[in-house]
């Protein structure tokens, strides 16, 4: 709810504050008043002042879309009350009395055409309610020409700039900033959802401000926000952490650095005696120093904790395991943390997607542009019981060590999370086949060195292309092949490479080495032999450690 303004009786209040106010009231009204449903019943059955509450309520918001239409004050106030008469008269019609708002609003748009087609515009003499606005004193410039005239000039580029928006854009700017509307009274007499509308004000201000000079519009703009400075984004890794930081996302960005895809995970993630045997597992396998995961641990958990002190809380994931996993570990943690910190007070949204409009192949939302992750800003579901209870059993089941367990998760319903049920087949598709031993990881790179690729950061962007639904990152990709190519039954030869790069360490050479399949590792494509050594070679798939066989 915006602040109040503080002002001192007699002091002059600009336009701006005026509709912050106007929301303000309304939303405090809104917590008062009955739901349109039961409003509409009693007008319908003759209530006068269930009539007047709903032309209070609603003859604002129509007056704005009919001035839109017709840009002219009388021929909007003539289409305001034709509709008006009409919807009264027609009550009884409604089917349902809910969706009074929107089918209002089609009448009033249904009489703005009708008028337009029949009377020609008349130059009456009057200006809009915006025109008035205009040319309003600016509430700081009082005694100072100069500064009301430059204000007031600052304040016209920003009406003509919003009369340049597209029509549903230039709408719910007009209601929401001049006319202090809710969200939630928009959303409703235009039809579309809150998520929606906060989209269409976040593109609006991103219009607004390329065409308004950079000082023009801090001055002029900074007050035109939908909300959000105090919302937290939780997203995973830097790498899109900054590009939200570039398309200037409201908010604090919170990067979370794990990759529960490797390595040893348990439900508690903060077990001390879990951490440092994970740590010494990173550092091993993959070069990551000890205390500098230790350290990341402990600094992002502090972080998260204090979630509570956000007004909202979103989470920006996408569709493949590598963030499915991230996803439901901190819904879990979230779901924990909210008694004691006051999160479970705060409203959880969630922006996660397995595709994006012109990209044929959607790896991930670091593909994104900051321009194209900005437009996704508003566009988050709000997480609920079944969300949360979800997010809980995924990591209850991948951190088992009990491959029933694992098997069993499938047969929930995985509706809540629409990627839960995918990101979950993958991960159990990792653990040794049945076949010949492999998991999938290991049975695509056979089969693509086998049709020909040798070069590994090839052979990574085609098993990329072809594990999509697995999120890998190319430390972990290095490791596996490290692996496929020891022991003496080892799957691939490689040519050309003294050791494989990790966290630490480059490998100049890594670029111009070549793999092939050797004579063992062409059995086992095959079926003919079972890769048992690499089943044994101490690799985990969630909490299960790679000697568990595929479960049935």
């Amino acid at each position: 709810m915006p602040k109040r303004s503080g002002r001192r009786p007699g002091s002059s209040v600009s336009p701006d504050q005026t509709a912050g106010l106007k929301r303000e009231v309304r939303q405090n009204q809104e917590q008062q008043e009955q739901p349109v449903h039961l409003l509409v019943r009693q007008a319908a059955g003759g209530d006068q002042n269930a009539v007047e509450e709903l032309v209070r309520r609603f003859s604002g918001m129509a007056l704005a879309v009919a001035y839109d239409k017709l840009q002219d004050p009388h021929l909007a106030e003539d289409a305001v009350q034709d509709a008006l008469t009409e919807a009264l008269a027609n009550l009884r019609n409604l089917r349902k009395p809910e969706a009074f708002p929107g089918w209002f609003k089609r009448m009033v748009e249904r009489k703005g055409y009708k008028l337009l087609r029949t009377r020609t515009r008349q130059d009456r003499g009057a200006i809009s309610d915006e025109e008035v606005m205009r040319h309003q004193p600016a509430h700081n410039g009082e005694g100072d020409p100069a500064l009301v005239w430059e204000q007031r000039e600052l304040r016209n580029s920003l009406y003509a700039s919003i009369e340049g928006l597209s029509p549903g854009q230039r709408l719910a700017v007009k209601l929401f900033y001049l006319n202090g509307y809710s969200l939630s009274e928009i959303s409703a007499f235009l039809g579309i959802s809150v998520a929606a509308l906060k989209k269409r004000l976040f593109d609006a201000r991103s219009r607004l401000k390329q065409s308004l000079p950079v000082a023009d519009f801090i001055q002029v703009y900074s007050h035109l926000y939908e909300g959000g400075t105090r919302m937290l984004h939780l997203v995973n890794g830097d790498h899109v952490a900054e590009k939200l930081k570039q398309g200037e996302v409201q908010g604090d960005i919170l990067p979370w650095r794990e990759l529960y895809t490797f390595g040893p995970v348990a439900f508690d993630m903060r077990n001390e005696e879990l951490r440092k045997r994970r740590a010494a597992y990173l550092e091993h396998t993959l070069g990551i120093p000890e205390d500098l995961y230790i350290g990341q641990c402990v600094e992002q958990e502090a972080k998260l904790e204090r979630a509570g002190q956000y007004d909202e809380i979103v989470l920006w994931f996408e569709h493949d395991l590598y963030d499915q996993t991230m996803l439901a570990y901190l819904l879990t943690e979230l779901d924990r943390l909210g008694p004691s910190s006051g999160a479970g007070q705060v409203p959880i949204s969630l922006l996660c997607i397995g595709d994006f409009p012109g990209i044929e192949i959607f790896r991930g939302l670091g593909q994104l542009t900051p321009e194209q992750l900005a437009s996704l800003s508003g566009t988050w579901k709000r997480v609920g019981e079944a969300e949360l209870m979800l997010g809980r059993k995924f990591w209850e089941a991948y951190t088992s060590p009990d491959p029933k367990v694992h098997a069993a998760f499938l047969k929930e319903d995985l509706s809540a999370l629409p990627f839960a049920r995918s990101a979950f087949e993958a991960h159990l598709a990792r653990l040794p086949s049945a076949f010949n031993g492999l998991g999938l990881m290991e049975q695509t790179v056979l089969e693509l060195i086998g049709s020909g690729i040798q070069h590994p950061h090839e052979l990574f962007r085609q098993a990329g292309l072809r594990l999509n639904v697995l999120g890998l990152g190319d430390l972990e990709f290095w490791y596996g092949l490290s692996r496929m190519c020891r022991g003496p039954q080892a799957l691939l030869n490689i040519r050309g490479l003294s050791a494989f790069p990790d966290y630490r360490h480059t490998a100049p050479d890594f670029r111009d080495c070549t793999l092939e399949l050797t004579s063992f590792g062409r059995q086992v494509l095959q079926g003919e032999q079972h890769a048992a050594d690499l089943a044994d070679a101490g690799l985990w798939a969630g909490g299960l450690n790679g000697g568990a066989a595929e479960p049935e």
